[in-house]
């Protein structure tokens, strides 16, 4: 293992998809390092393989990624993370099996890595990986390694992420991305607005934003809005509305769409460019993304356009 003075900290679960065609490496963490690396800011990537043919794919992703192993752990007990193909009548649903080795990133070896990899300026996080206990632990001491800033992408999975679990992650985090469904979600939990109450207009949406803010003194929250782009609130007051993206002229998969807005999200921040135009580029990114197979490109080229597009338009 090397040290690694990553721009970025990527914590989480690192999964092989099965049963949909060829296996095919994933999990929200391992899609926005993927994306960081293709731009040139490859993050150190904390998260726990088992000692199998998975864990074998996973590292030889990260070698075809110029990913950095500093934060790679080895499970000698349990297998590598696996999301599997269920079919119930319809089109396939990937089910989440449980204690995979990232549900056990060991805490002592995580904060090492970040201690060791020196100044970071965000760490990105979720709530999969926080399913089991010793897992939450590493998080925590992740997050009290390091002053950078903390990125909460909720990314909630039916049956995976309890209400508590949920309000720590909240109580954490500077920044939340939520998206629509998730939203209505954290409204529900927290000011008993359920989806049978009566429709909230635009002013009592982004009251409720703020009272969110308020009530887990968070610096931002953005809420991603599919094609219709996103909104960003500050805690200055400050509210950014970035609608007016060029549409996709046609939709593949919208699988990945919010780890490529994080992804880019993340990088603009880090390379000082002004919020609103972050977030244009993260929405048109993230709207690319939908229209090819998968979450991420399998063709690196993919990303030539984006940086040579970005070089020519230089903030």
């Amino acid at each position: 293992m090397v040290k690694w003075n990553g721009m970025a900290v990527v914590f989480g679960e690192v999964l092989v998809e099965e049963g949909t065609g060829a296996p095919v490496v994933g999990g929200a963490p391992f899609n926005v390092a993927r994306h960081l690396a293709a731009f040139m800011a490859p993050p150190l990537l904390i998260t726990r393989i088992g000692d199998d043919r998975n864990g074998a794919a996973v590292r030889a992703e990260l070698e075809r990624f110029v990913i950095p192993d500093a934060g790679l752990q080895v499970d000698p007990m349990e297998e590598t993370g696996r999301a599997v193909a269920e079919r119930h009548g319809g089109a396939p649903r990937l089910a989440l099996l449980p204690r995979q080795a990232y549900d056990f990133i060991d805490p002592q070896a995580a904060a090492a890595a970040v201690a060791d990899g020196g100044r970071h300026d965000t760490v990105y996080f979720g709530t999969l990986a926080q399913r089991e206990e010793r897992s939450r632990l590493a998080l925590t001491a992740v997050l009290d390694a390091t002053s950078a800033l903390r990125f909460l992408d909720l990314n909630l999975r039916p049956g995976q992420a309890t209400e508590a679990i949920v309000t720590k992650s909240l109580t954490m985090a500077d920044v939340v991305k939520v998206n629509e469904e998730e939203l209505q979600a954290l409204f529900q939990w927290y000011f008993q607005i359920g989806p049978d109450d009566p429709a909230l207009s635009t002013e009592e949406v982004h009251a409720a934003c703020r009272a969110l803010m308020d009530r887990f003194s968070l610096q931002a929250l953005i809420v991603t809005l599919g094609h219709r782009g996103s909104v960003y609130f500050g805690a200055d007051g400050s509210y950014v509305a970035t609608r007016d993206n060029p549409v996709p002229p046609f939709v593949i998969d919208t699988a990945g769409a919010g780890d490529a807005f994080s992804a880019v999200f993340m990088l603009g921040r880090a390379r000082g460019w002004p919020l609103d135009l972050t977030l244009e580029r993260a929405n048109e990114f993230a709207g690319a993304i939908c229209a090819v197979s998968g979450a991420v490109p399998g063709d690196m080229g993919f990303y030539d356009k984006w940086v040579a597009r970005w070089r020519e338009n230089a903030a």
